[in-house]
């Protein structure tokens, strides 16, 4: 157990003071009222002081009692009690079992001589339940046998307002608005006097020690209890607080909140309410009176008065954190709260939180640190500030004063261990990271920021670059000194382009991966630099490194202009002619973006088709002349093919005249190129009678029939077939590609046709299939056509009979009549009936096609003849 000093003894009254030089008088009881100070001796005097209190340069509190007057009461008994009625200017005095009322300042007896006989004890209701502001209210222990009495005291007069009977005889006694709180001969119990009511709390010995009771505040009360327990009790009987351990022999007990003061033989022992540990011990021999008056503690012995004076709270928080007590420092402070007003406690609490939170880290513990600085809202500035050269030179930080810590930076507090150096710096980063995006934050986000990335710099920390990627507030000009300083350069440059440097941050990529300066951060940092040019807006800034790209890689450095995004501000940075001339010097970017214009974005564009065939040509020449005409066709020529095939743009003339004057055969090319000038006959002769690839002829078929009318894809199937059936060295060859080409697709010939050129040789069984389809699909025909023309002659019989019966229906016409569209007579006998017999004039009926009373075109149907 470690003491604090939370009180001091200062005397209050001397001897002298009292009694002279007479011996064998004693002070029975002690009354304090703001500054009076009433004594009664065991001579039946009260002697008043007026108190004065003093602070010295020291910061030592002194008392000086002046005394104002003496009385004596007329009697030959000791005094008592005494309590003080200010509201009365009253001093209420037991002496020889009355109490009498006496004048504050003159002692004199009320001229009405208002007594109350018959009392051992008193105490004054500090929670009156009259209401009545001119009154106070007295609980006395009567002489009557088992019997507590409540009175009414006014200025001159007194009252009795209850009369209570007790289980036992009742030896001490407090009260808190109805509720008395009595110790009996044996047991505590609570008692209402309203209601009658009582509840037994715990039983005692009163022949074994001297019971105390004591209201400590509302609805509680404060009792010596079995085996040198201070036991806590409410009205309900029940307990909110655990007990503290005192000495058997308490002869007296009072609250100065947060602590309970007991009075033994020999000493004056000093606990906390709030976790019941002895805080305090003062050797004081042959006390007999401890009493608190308005949180003004005072004991006594039987020659002299003292006083116990609390050191301040702050004092006494200061003291526990001096000494590491975080936890008792904090039950302190947070106890303080009753105490002081709510503003000063808010401030108190707060620096006790943040003083505590640096004792745990300086100690290392760390995760209570971080509870305690966020609960006490520390400035983590002050945090950051342990740390040299962290805080950017931008800020206007000073440490608050007094200081929270006794550390002049990180190295004085580690005392230069480098491991605890490292622990406190990962705290502090992980701390700082937490903070960074709270409340906390607020009006330091540049601090913060600056220091983390310097942390995160030093330490070779992965969340360094996480930092840079996204909002932050690091100051560039400390930042880039800083990073610079460890040689973290790609860093660097995400913080030059963070700040919108992008051209100085692309120097110093481009620096790295040429070797001049030294970042092994990214091992892809040139795909990076791609990446980065390709969103990048800056069309000068592409410019600058495109060539530098291009060298390095030209199929990764074209991706600059391939991958760039197409949203409404990137759709026209580029004029792909200027990309097109820039690329001249690198034939594989070249192609490759001629491919992105062509093949991904779909750009109708000759210019650009003709290119890119031209240039997938010259590499299949170039890869024929290097391996021999009879190599195994290349991706690029596979390219060149489906280029040829399925674009319509290209110069297709132009395409072949560069075959032809290159000397090489390119059979297949060949025929694609006759397919688009459509010469589909010496296409396919070139893949039938050159290549021999009946299957790429039939694709070819295929292709170019895409689109076409069926006569037109016929013409095509029936070419390919009169090829086919041509004699030649490879016949059986030709005719079994003849047969299949017939019966995988029958529905493409006319049946007839093709009966005509087939040899007489052939079996019916060899062309089974194509005869079957072509029987199946004749049938089909002719009864397609039958059902149509039934329908077609089912039609007609319909408008015939309609007109034969519009026909037999007399129309008449006369002057009178009206045209339904213009509103005139008819003028000749010349008109136009529509279905629902509505009559117009012929040029009316021309000029509109609709029935007067339907909006609905088409239902016309007109009709010239006489009117009858």
């Amino acid at each position: 157990m470690m003491n604090i000093k939370a009180f001091s003894l200062v005397s209050a009254v001397e001897r002298e003071r009292l009694m002279g030089d007479r011996e064998r008088v004693t002070v029975e009881c002690v009354e304090c009222c703001g500054r009076n100070l009433y004594v009664g001796t065991s001579d039946c005097f009260v002697y008043h002081f007026l108190l004065e209190e003093k602070m010295l340069p020291s910061g030592t509190v002194t008392f000086t009692a002046t005394k104002q007057l003496h009385k004596h009461l007329g009697f030959k008994k000791p005094v008592n009690e005494l309590r003080a009625a200010s509201a009365l200017d009253r001093l209420l005095v037991l002496c020889d079992g009355s109490i009498t009322l006496v004048g504050m300042l003159s002692l004199e007896p009320v001229p009405s001589g208002a007594r109350i006989k018959g009392a051992t004890a008193f105490v004054l209701n500090e929670n009156p339940v009259s209401g009545d502001p001119f009154c106070v209210e007295a609980c006395i222990i009567s002489v009557k046998r088992r019997t507590i009495q409540v009175f009414l005291v006014y200025e001159d007069r007194v009252q009795i307002v209850k009369e209570v009977s007790t289980p036992e005889q009742p030896l001490a006694v407090a009260v808190d608005g109805h509720f008395l709180c009595l110790a009996l001969t044996t047991q505590y119990i609570i008692l209402n006097y309203s209601t009658g009511l009582s509840q037994d709390l715990f039983p005692y010995c009163s022949e074994e020690k001297r019971p105390i009771v004591k209201r400590i505040g509302r609805q509680e009360f404060l009792l010596a209890g079995p085996g040198g327990l201070g036991m806590f009790a409410t009205v309900a009987g029940i307990s909110q607080r655990a007990p503290v351990h005192w000495s058997e022999n308490v002869i007296g007990a009072a609250v100065c909140f947060p602590y309970v003061i007991a009075l033994d033989d020999e000493f004056i022992t000093v606990h906390s309410m709030l976790d019941q540990q002895q805080k305090q011990t003062l050797p004081f021999k042959e006390g007999h009176i401890l009493q608190d008056f308005e949180g003004r503690v005072i004991v006594a012995t039987s020659k002299g008065v003292y006083i116990l004076v609390p050191l301040p709270l702050e004092e006494q928080i200061q003291d526990l954190l001096a000494s590491r007590r975080v936890e008792e420092a904090l039950v302190l402070a947070r106890g303080a709260r009753r105490n002081i007003p709510k503003e000063k406690f808010q401030v108190l609490y707060r620096r006790t939180l943040q003083q505590a939170g640096f004792i745990q880290f300086a100690q290392l513990q760390f995760l209570e640190a971080k509870e305690l600085f966020r609960s006490g809202q520390l400035d983590v500035r002050e945090l950051i500030s342990l740390h040299p050269f962290l805080l950017p030179t931008s800020s206007s930080f000073t440490r608050s004063h007094p200081p929270l810590h006794e550390y002049a930076d990180l190295n004085q507090l580690t005392q230069g261990d480098q491991e605890k150096m490292a622990k406190c710096k990962r705290f502090l980063m992980s701390y700082l990271n937490e903070v960074r995006s709270t409340e906390v934050a607020n009006g330091y986000k540049e601090d913060i920021d600056t220091a983390l990335l310097k942390l995160y710099a030093e330490a070779d920390h992965d969340s360094l670059l996480d930092l840079l990627v996204t909002e932050n507030f690091c100051l560039l000009t400390d930042c880039a000194a800083w990073l610079e300083k460890h040689r973290k350069y790609f860093a660097l440059g995400l913080l030059y382009h963070y700040n919108n440097q992008d051209a100085a941050a692309l120097q110093l990529w481009v620096n790295i991966v040429n070797g001049a300066i030294q970042d092994s951060t990214r091992s892809d940092l040139y795909e990076y630099v791609v990446d980065f040019l390709t969103c990048c807006p800056d069309r000068e800034l592409v410019w600058t490194y495109a060539d530098w790209l291009l060298q390095k890689s030209e199929e990764v450095g074209v991706q600059v202009f391939t991958k760039r995004p197409l949203d409404g501000q990137q759709q026209n940075s580029f004029n792909p002619d200027d990309v097109i001339s820039c690329l001249r010097k690198y034939p594989r970017a070249l192609v490759r973006y001629l491919e992105h214009l062509v093949v991904d974005r779909s750009v109708q564009k000759e210019e650009y088709h003709t290119h890119l065939a031209v240039l997938y040509l010259e590499e299949v020449l170039r890869q024929r002349a290097a391996s021999g005409q009879d190599a195994e066709a290349t991706e690029t020529q596979a390219k060149l093919r489906r280029l040829l095939q399925k674009s319509d743009l290209y110069r297709v003339h132009f395409v072949i005249e560069r075959i032809r004057s290159a000397g090489l055969a390119l059979p297949m090319e060949r025929a694609i190129l006759h397919g688009k000038l459509g010469e589909h006959e010496p296409a396919l002769r070139i893949l039938v009678h050159e290549l021999g690839d009946m299957a790429a002829a039939e694709d070819y078929c295929l292709w170019s029939a895409e689109g076409r009318d069926a006569l037109s894809r016929q013409r095509l199937f029936h070419t390919l077939l009169g090829l086919y059936l041509q004699s030649g060295p490879s016949t059986h060859d030709l005719t079994m590609a003849a047969v299949d080409l017939l019966n995988r697709h029958a529905a493409e010939f006319d049946a007839t046709q093709v009966l005509q050129l087939l040899p007489g040789t052939w079996s019916v069984q060899l062309l089974c299939p194509f005869l079957t389809g072509a029987v199946r699909a004749s049938v089909h025909t002719r009864r397609t056509v039958q059902v149509a023309l039934g329908l077609a002659t089912s039609e007609n019989l319909i408008y015939t009979c309609e007109k034969m019966a519009l026909k037999r229906r007399a129309v008449r016409l006369s002057d009178g009549k009206l045209c339904h569209l213009c509103q005139h007579p008819f003028s000749e006998p010349a008109f136009v009936r529509y279905p629902n017999g509505g009559l117009v004039h012929p040029h009316c009926a021309a000029g509109r096609h609709t029935s007067p009373s339907s909006p609905s075109p088409g239902t016309r149907t007109s009709e010239a003849r006489p009117g009858a």
